[in-house]
């Protein structure tokens, strides 16, 4: 997002009708935020066009498609330089069970969210992005035993 772009009370209203059900019509968003059908397509796309809207996605239920085991997995790398880093993340970004990535500090380097079908394919995982990457030093996963919350909203 541009950090200059300001948001309006309209534009509020829009991002968070948006996050609870991105399939709204725009005639319905706009009722539903009270401004003219012309002025939420324009606003949208400015949101869309600014980055404040990076994308619009369909919230699937892991336990619906068979990829019931979430992992939480912190990663220490034996080096830290800058490239390493990179590296790192670009070859857990192109796996699909990598679901997020974050470089955090202090403690490990990264932690990582993992949704796969079960135990083995976990290990499996495990293996082909961490076990078998030379810079890995330490691998250290919790596994969800139970979801509590799920949420993809962001306060605006």
């Amino acid at each position: 997002m541009d950090q200059s772009y300001l948001l309006d009370d309209v534009d509020r209203r829009i991002l968070n009708a948006l996050q609870q059900n991105a399939a709204l019509t725009n005639a319905e968003l706009a009722q539903l935020v009270h401004v003219s059908a012309p002025t939420c397509l324009r606003r949208v796309k400015q949101l869309r066009d600014s980055g404040v809207i990076e994308r619009e996605v369909a919230i699937v239920a892991p336990d619906k498609v068979g990829t019931q085991l979430t992992a939480i997995v912190e990663i220490t790398l034996d080096v830290q330089a800058a490239d390493r880093m990179a590296e790192f993340e670009t070859h857990v970004a192109a796996a699909a069970a990598v679901l997020q990535c974050y470089r955090v500090s202090p403690g490990p380097d990264f932690v990582l969210i993992v949704q796969v079908t079960d135990m083995p394919a976990y290990h499996a995982l495990a293996h082909r992005l961490f076990t078998s990457h030379a810079n890995v030093r330490n691998v250290k996963a919790y596994f969800s035993t139970h979801r509590s919350k799920f949420e993809t909203r962001i306060p605006v």
